[in-house]
């Protein structure tokens, strides 16, 4: 469940692990429940592919936008992936509503990795990248540097306290603890400071959820 989008789309899955945030990976265990290698990279089948067209028609005829996060089993910068990227970019583009979250550890990979006219960024396009400690902070150092129409973090799972984390140029931060077996613990002081430094420099703030055994439990920050 990711109840800050409507909707994920997987042009590919399979992953590897580059941080400490990854250590629990939920598409991990997902895959292997499925049968599947989650450490290897594939395009998914075609029919997943199509999915976006027909998402684009009826936000169109509603007159609506819709939120559609990629990659929820992979990384949309995954160097694995290069092959297929210049297809899901033309699809991206070609839906302008479908507003699209893409969500990244390998921010570094991603400048050589954009559309040749990417320009200021795609209008339809936000840019995320994920933190978990205050040592992977400089992510959003490399993303702020990057155009984006829509730049985002995502704090989750939040490890630690991120003292460090600095808000130019960001437009948005979502706080989650980890969540399914292992969990590690968050103490709800770190997302208060982040959501206190997000009021200071207007940026929106959205807490997803408490470290807990299942995602979506105790999504409530002081009761709210």
């Amino acid at each position: 469940i990711i109840a800050w989008t409507k909707r994920t789309q997987n042009f590919w899955r399979g992953c590897d692990k580059v941080s400490p945030g990854c250590a629990h990976c939920y598409m991990y265990t997902q895959q292997k429940t499925y049968g599947k290698d989650p450490s290897v990279v594939v395009r998914t089948k075609p029919n997943i592919w199509r999915q976006p067209d027909a998402w684009q028609a009826e936000a169109a005829a509603a007159g609506r936008i819709d939120l559609v996060f990629t990659c929820s089993w992979s990384d949309f910068f995954h160097q694995d992936a290069d092959a297929w990227r210049s297809e899901a970019w033309a699809i991206i583009k070609r839906t302008p509503n479908l507003h699209w979250q893409i969500l990244t550890k390998r921010i570094d990979d991603v400048p050589a990795r954009l559309p040749a006219d990417w320009g200021e960024g795609y209008p339809n396009v936000w840019l995320g990248v994920s933190i978990e400690n205050d040592a992977f902070t400089w992510r959003a150092d490399r993303l702020r540097a990057i155009p984006a129409r829509v730049r985002f973090l995502s704090l989750e799972p939040l490890l630690a306290p991120v003292p460090s984390l600095t808000l130019d140029g960001i437009h948005w931060v979502i706080v989650g603890g980890e969540s399914g077996p292992g969990y590690r613990p968050m103490d709800q002081r770190w997302a208060l400071d982040v959501e206190a430094q997000c009021a200071r420099h207007g940026v929106a703030f959205f807490f997803k959820q408490s470290a807990a055994p299942r995602t979506e439990m105790g999504i409530e920050l002081q009761g709210r």
